[in-house]
């Protein structure tokens, strides 16, 4: 005989349980709903359910021991620091969101020190509505208020509430497995790898992400015991099948043998300005000419994580990718790592860098002599104004105009010094919040609107948008870094300095300007004054893929003695500069992970984050989607090979970085087995 199930009993039940747990739930509720106003606030798009069960997880794991404590007063306290904390934890979250796109990192500790110098940058992304989570509290300290009103304290009882403990734990136990479970090989890859902390709070929530991080922080501290030999083992099996490959001749091989070589360090110059005009004028004159007289390679992108131009000058100079945690120029500066400049300096090259701000910033002083560098001219050789309001002093610190004009002297004595010499130019001027308007020249960025409103009345005006926006700001930053760079190239010729030497410029990585700002770049029209819908034919969406795409940068390569007036628009990643400058100046490279760009290789960009690019996809890693470039058809078998690819080169390099694999395990380094590379 069924036994007949009494409802009336279960609602009694339930709303006994309600009533005797309101703190409890209200708790339960108010931090679920924080780690709800993030995904929002941050990530957006489609909330995963298996995220909300994480953060209920963890949630009810720290609930639960909240009913261990007796005093009721106690324990609503014990619930609100957890609430505050949290909170606090969510804001800076939402707030580092907002610059790095990505989420906080124990291991960003030791990069703490360098915020005060971009604090401006930081503050520019400030928004009141980045705090709104503060009225979480608040609602919690409303409802211990509305209970004590209502007696509530001395209503429940409080032995009860301690059977609540086990049966929370209970809960939590079936969570787990449920999302244990749910957990595939390739979605716990990325949850133990961090690629990707975007996926991961996407998937798992903000909650789980932080015990994650907290783990995975421990993790350089005991390198030598955590994964070490997993690392070494596919190190050596990477670089075993690398190096058997033969060596390939192309028609840029030695081109610039025995030539003298300087690289500028555009600080965010992103490649859409180039061409681009306001009013007919062009933002970028001399970028221009230099594009439309060098080697352009239009489809350069960095490979960045958190150390931004510090990540850059990391990948460009050895070829590997940034580190999976911190950031490799100050949490992993005493590796052994094979760079450019130590390259040229076998070549008997005079190698140097010279950059306008602090020597220690980014740890630049160590760095820059552990890749390769001999000497480091930065603002102790320089007359620095101390005064901000002096034109001379731009943003961070000496402008590059009068960085430039410094540097001439320098470069005059190291050319008459040295037969052959490589060095690195780090500009400044260009950096975020783009805010000194003043002295950045004039430039005037109203565009005038003039039409005939339905009732035929002409309408005329200046739109002022881009004189009052962040990309405003940009555009007359990065003209007024233009105007420095054309006369950085004159004072190079007026010096003899453009003989017998290659000039190479790189946009460090992108301006961090916000979707609205390409909205309205590209969607203004001045017939009629307004910004064009997605209704609209010649709509340009910078809401989808498309806004990761506008993230690349300008790579030029030019000559004061030789037109190369030559595009190259395959796609091209910042880890393949090393081995294309290689094949061009005639000396061998071992441990880059990237390719010489006019090699026969597929040309694959692979970034931090896990997301892949070649010049028939873009594969999203958050998304686990991607979008076509070709009307050829993309089977699943050549996106699971991308993902494999990647995954591949994030940790041959992640172990090169964590466990000194170059300095470790080069010697035990034997043949290749092709059985492996095939699959």
């Amino acid at each position: 005989m069924k036994r007949k199930i009494d409802v009336n009993k279960i609602k009694t039940s339930v709303m006994c349980f309600i009533l005797n747990n309101r703190l409890f739930l209200s708790f339960v509720v108010l931090m679920v709903l924080l780690g709800l106003l993030l995904h929002i606030k941050t990530i957006g798009g489609k909330i995963v359910f298996k995220a909300i069960v994480s953060d209920l997880f963890v949630t009810l794991v720290i609930a639960a021991f909240g009913n261990l404590i007796t005093n009721l007063k106690v324990r609503y306290r014990y619930y609100l620091i957890w609430l505050i904390f949290f909170t606090l934890l969510i804001i800076s979250n939402t707030i580092y969101y907002g610059f790095y796109q990505s989420f906080l990192s124990i291991n960003l500790l030791g990069t703490a020190s360098y915020v005060g110098q971009v604090d401006d940058s930081l503050y520019a992304k400030l928004h009141i509505n980045q705090f709104i989570y503060i009225i979480i509290p608040f609602i919690f300290i409303f409802i211990n208020r509305y209970l004590i009103k209502h007696n509530y304290y001395e209503d429940i009882t409080v032995e009860n509430n301690k059977h609540l403990f086990k049966r929370t734990l209970a809960v939590c136990g079936v969570l787990f497995i449920c999302l244990a479970c749910s957990v595939s090989k390739t979605d716990g890859s990325r949850f133990l790898k961090l690629w990707n902390r975007e996926s991961v709070v996407h998937k798992y929530g903000i909650y789980v992400y932080t015990i994650n991080d907290l783990i995975q922080s421990i993790r350089p501290r005991i390198n030598t015991l955590f994964g070490y030999d997993e690392a070494a083992l596919k190190f050596r099996d990477y670089y075993a099948c690398k190096w058997e490959k033969k060596k390939e001749t192309n028609e840029y091989t030695d081109i610039f043998k025995n030539k003298n070589v300087i690289f500028i360090h555009g600080e965010s110059i992103q490649n859409f300005v180039v061409d681009l005009k306001i009013n007919d004028k062009e933002i970028t004159p001399n970028l221009n000419k230099l594009v439309h007289s060098g080697m352009y390679f239009s489809k350069f992108y960095p490979q960045i994580s958190v150390g931004t131009s510090s990540d850059t000058e990391f990948t460009l100079l050895t070829g590997l990718m940034p580190s999976s945690s911190g950031t490799v120029f100050v949490n992993y500066y005493d590796r052994t790592y094979k760079g450019m400049p130590e390259y040229f300096n076998k070549m008997g090259y005079y190698t140097f860098s010279a950059h306008a701000n602090n020597r220690e910033y980014w740890n630049r002083a160590i760095m820059h002599k552990q890749l390769g560098y001999k000497d480091f001219y930065a603002k102790d050789n320089l007359i620095i104004p101390t005064d901000p309001s002096d034109p001379d002093y731009i943003g961070l610190g000496l402008s590059d105009k009068s960085f430039f004009r410094q540097l001439m002297p320098i470069l005059t004595n190291i050319k008459n010094n040295n037969q052959k010499y490589f060095g690195t130019i780090i500009t400044l001027s260009n950096h975020s919040p783009f805010n000194d308007l003043d002295k950045y020249g004039e430039f005037d960025l109203g565009i005038p609107f003039s039409y005939t409103d339905e009732d035929g009345n002409l309408i005329e005006g200046i739109n002022d948008y881009f004189n009052n926006s962040s990309m405003g700001g940009y555009l007359k930053s990065v003209h007024y870094a233009d105007e420095a760079l054309g006369e950085l190239i004159e004072e190079l010729k007026e010096n003899n300095l453009y003989e017998n030497t290659i000039f190479i410029l790189y946009g460090d990585h992108e301006a961090r300007l916000g979707k609205k700002e390409f909205d309205m770049l590209y969607n203004y029209r001045s017939e009629d004054n307004r910004v064009l819908t997605e209704e609209d034919e010649d709509y340009y969406d910078v809401y989808g893929y498309n806004y990761d795409l506008l993230k690349n940068t300008p790579l030029i390569i030019w000559s004061g003695e030789e037109d190369f007036n030559k595009e190259i628009d395959s796609v091209m990643g910042m880890y393949d500069v090393l081995p294309t400058i290689a094949n061009m100046f005639g000396f061998k490279e071992k441990y880059s992970l990237g390719n010489d760009i006019f090699s026969n290789n597929e040309k694959i960009v692979v970034f931090p984050n896990g997301n892949v690019l070649t010049n028939r996809v873009y594969y999203s890693d958050l998304n686990e989607e991607y979008v076509t470039f070709t009307d050829e058809p993309i089977d699943t078998d050549y996106i699971d090979k991308l993902k494999e690819y990647s995954n591949t080169i994030l940790d041959v390099s992640n172990g090169i970085v964590t466990h000194d694999l170059i300095k470790r395990e080069s010697d035990r380094i034997g043949e290749c087995n092709h059985e492996k590379e095939k699959k």
